[in-house]
């Protein structure tokens, strides 16, 4: 089985990213970009974002999550710590993370620092989400194997019986996490792949280097 996709091109003409336009700040930067791919059509999930990590095995792996909120402190999602990627950011915090907007013809990329969140922002977090998802994260034993889709949809019957008209509360393998940033680079499509990379690094004086990239 194969298919060539040599022929599928596209020239990136939407905008471009100049060093006289851009923030000192990259978390300025990404809220600038975030707003512009939230006002423009096309995109479903702006928030949804690529999470790398390096795995027990060795390898790295990459999945979607949803961020959840971004500070200037970093970026938020939640997951379950005892799943594949929270045993992988136990043993190695050190993580990057990715954002595509295609209706911009936008990437971002952040190198950073993963850390649990503090308890009581996954409470209030998991307070808000609706009772399916609570029990969810509950329910599932997330990257672990089950023997069939029946069984893990009759775990959760069984637990929307058990907490039925009650409160539910965050059980302490799911919560929180913020990724620290230590570099962010904003790449911007341009034509003849000639594509503008912009980088930001994190120095030891807590200001930002920014530098452009060769694409």
């Amino acid at each position: 089985m194969q298919k060539d996709l040599s022929s599928y091109r596209k020239s990136y003409e939407k905008s471009e990213l100049m060093e006289n336009s851009i923030k000192e700040n990259p978390f300025e930067q990404f809220q600038k970009w975030f707003y512009e791919v939230e006002a423009t059509d096309g995109l479903e999930e702006p928030n949804a974002m690529t999470v790398s990590t390096i795995g027990l095995d060795g390898y790295p792996k990459n999945r979607v999550v949803l961020m959840k909120r971004y500070t200037h402190e970093g970026f938020i999602f939640y997951t379950n710590y005892q799943s594949e990627k929270g045993k992988a950011i136990k043993e190695n915090p050190s993580v990057c993370l990715s954002f595509f907007w295609p209706n911009l013809e936008r990437q971002v990329i952040i190198k950073g620092q993963a850390e649990k969140l503090a308890e009581n922002l996954s409470d209030g977090y998991f307070e808000s989400r609706p009772v399916g998802s609570q029990l969810g994260a509950i329910v599932s034993n997330q990257s672990e194997v089950i023997e069939s889709r029946e069984l893990l949809e009759a775990k959760l019957i069984a637990l929307e019986k058990k907490h039925q008209g009650k409160e539910i509360e965050r059980p302490e393998q799911w919560g929180g996490y913020l990724v620290r940033p230590i570099a962010m680079e904003f790449w911007q499509g341009r034509p003849n792949r000639l594509h503008d990379r912009i980088r930001y690094t994190l120095q030891e004086d807590l200001n930002w280097k920014i530098e452009r990239l060769q694409p």
